[in-house]
């Protein structure tokens, strides 16, 4: 691969890192063809697209500074095989699959990520894999913001409802006087 081919791959793979949510970074020494193919479809699915990154290309990636310094530092220290996941969609989606996968193929182990244009360690991809998907928290965040009203609306039905049951328990003890 000569040098223009260097630059232009490095180009395109810069234009991945702006538009993906999350790329993941992980170690693949070990995996199997049909482990690695496995993995980009189960991958496909949540909109994620995989690569296999070049270190010297990683490096040339970050020789400007544009994406920032932790980039910079974690393509400088890159080592081994790398294979790079661009979240385009929910990042949460994307790093629960990698970190399934990761748990059944010891082979994959993840590494340091960029979230945005910040670091985030192997600790920090777990994480995000624990987090619920983005409709359970979409959910969660509607029901907090209606309880306040559902809760003043039964407060404000406690009263005709408690001043029901007195007349009922009343109309009762009329009807039946030796009660």
């Amino acid at each position: 691969m000569n040098r223009a081919e260097k630059t232009e791959l490095a180009t395109e793979l810069k234009d991945k890192f702006n538009k993906a949510s999350v790329a993941i970074f992980a170690d693949y020494k070990g995996l199997s063809a049909t482990q690695a193919d496995n993995l980009r479809r189960a991958l496909r699915a949540e909109k994620t697209e995989v690569k296999v990154l070049k270190n010297n290309v990683a490096r040339l990636l970050t020789r400007e500074g544009a994406m920032g310094e932790d980039a910079k530092a974690l393509m400088d220290a890159m080592v081994g095989p790398t294979l790079v996941a661009f979240a385009y969609g929910d990042p949460a989606a994307a790093a629960k699959v990698i970190h399934k996968f990761a748990q059944d193929n010891e082979a994959l182990k993840l590494k340091e990520s960029l979230m945005g244009d910040k670091r985030i360690d192997a600790s920090g991809v777990e994480e995000l894999a624990k987090l619920p998907s983005k409709e359970v928290l979409v959910a969660k965040f509607l029901g907090t913001l209606n309880a306040p009203i559902t809760n003043f609306v039964g407060v404000l039905a406690a009263v005709p409802r408690s001043m029901v049951t007195v007349l009922a328990a009343v109309e009762k003890k009329k009807a039946n006087p030796e009660s």
